[in-house]
């Protein structure tokens, strides 16, 4: 069918397979364009490894601090209730009406006490903690992580149950006795005489995090009344809920129930100082570490501006030939983009599967180097956890990709300007 002369050449759509095929050969750099191939290699490195750390060091502390808090929530109760003015005796009522409150998984009456603990081998400081059988029973980090021994009998018992670190620092196993030494014992006409006793090892446990297994000794409740002169009275009521970040709100309605003589805190209240300072510190980091991606982007700046330098000739001929300006842009839009958007991509895919590997890793490194990385006594865990946010990642990711896309703007914008005259009037 024949076509009229008069009849107007349509330009090609936006993002034509024309434009992406030029784009994608001047990604191909020939031999005299070699320089231009290695600015736009290191800035793809740059994006992929800016991603992949970030992605990686924001997943590790997200997981230093969900380990913690599981190990410190674990272990300590959500909200303290305390008794102002008199000894607290009447706690298994107090427990009563905190068990009632909706919310409320557990209440376990506690005594508390700094002693000193000897062996054969030598002595360290430890926390005594005195608890009956269902309440530590009922602290599962404790109870689901026995390694010898057994909980059964507890309250019967004269035994102690003690962590790992302890039991190694100690040289002692179940069975074993050991001696503890109380500054609060008896009084008598020349001042208040230590209190010693030995007890024999009934269960070891070992939570997962080195300062609790090394120090914190559990001992039944009536024996702990015994052994720090507490008679019939305990130190205070620890409150276990079932959502520790909605605490607030149980609280208030355990104030409700026990009446204005006791006082109460919260997790968030004791731990405040140590909680912001994980915020700021992951706040920071992140900031510092996108810098990397910054840099990266301000690379494809350079890389695209000296693209465009070299083919000002190819930029003139195409115009000459009919390319709008805004095909021009497009082609060198796409030609930047697609170092950032892939690099992003690779670095995505790289921080995940290093997440994903991170203790294996930790492992091969710790053996090719033959020294020992995180050192459980320095960073409180025994493993190095990794903990993925979904909506923090797709974050790294966009502003990943935003950065790779705004870094093309302007170049693209000066290919998009050269005037065909002026670039082919010497050649």
């Amino acid at each position: 069918m024949a076509v009229a002369l008069d009849e107007p050449v349509k330009a090609p759509a936006p993002f034509s397979p024309f434009e992406w095929m030029l784009a994608l050969r001047y990604l191909r750099a020939r031999r005299k364009e070699g320089f231009i191939s290695v600015i736009a290699g290191f800035s793809f490195l740059g994006i992929m490894l800016g991603v992949a750390t970030l992605i990686i060091v924001m997943a590790v502390m997200n997981g230093f601090r969900a380990d913690l808090f599981s190990k410190i929530l674990g272990l300590n109760g959500h909200v303290v209730v305390l008794k102002i003015g008199e000894p607290f005796k009447d706690y298994e009522e107090v427990r009563k009406k905190i068990v009632r409150v909706p919310g409320v998984i557990d209440a376990m009456p506690l005594i508390e006490g700094q002693v000193m603990v000897s062996s054969r081998v030598q002595a360290t400081g430890a926390l005594v903690r005195g608890m009956t059988e269902q309440g530590i029973e009922g602290l599962k980090l404790v109870s689901s992580n026995i390694k010898f021994g057994s909980l059964k009998g507890f309250d019967d018992a004269t035994t102690i149950a003690v962590g790992s670190r302890l039991a190694n620092v100690m040289g002692v196993s179940i069975n074993d006795t050991l001696t503890l030494v109380s500054p609060r014992g008896a009084t008598t006409p020349f001042g208040t005489a230590p209190r010693t006793k030995s007890y024999r090892i009934g269960a070891i446990f070992e939570m997962g995090m080195s300062e609790y297994d090394r120090t914190v000794v559990f001992m039944p409740l009536k024996e702990a009344q015994k052994f720090f002169s507490k008679r019939d009275t305990v130190d205070y009521v620890e409150v276990m809920v079932d959502d520790p970040e909605r605490v607030a709100l149980y609280q208030n309605e355990i104030k409700s129930q026990i009446g204005r003589t006791f006082q109460t805190t919260d997790w968030q209240q004791r731990n405040a100082s140590f909680f912001n300072v994980l915020t700021i510190e992951r706040q920071v980091m992140f900031i510092i570490l996108s810098l990397i991606i910054l840099v990266a982007a301000l690379n494809i700046i350079s890389g695209m501006m000296m693209l465009v330098k070299d083919k000002s000739r190819d930029i003139a001929i195409l115009r000459t030939m009919g390319a709008t300006r805004g095909a021009v842009m497009r082609v060198f839009l796409i030609t930047g983009a697609a170092i950032g958007i892939v690099g992003t991509l690779a670095g995505f895919v790289l921080g995940v599967v290093f997440c994903w590997n991170i203790d294996s890793i930790k492992d091969f490194v710790a053996w090719l180097t033959n020294t020992q990385l995180f050192d459980p006594s320095i960073y409180y865990l025994t493993k190095l956890p990794a903990e993925i946010d979904p909506y923090e990642t797709a974050f790294i990711v966009a502003m990943g990709l935003g950065l790779s896309v705004l870094a093309t703007i302007y170049p693209s914008w000066r290919a998009s300007t050269i005037d065909p005259v002026e670039a082919l009037r010497y050649e």
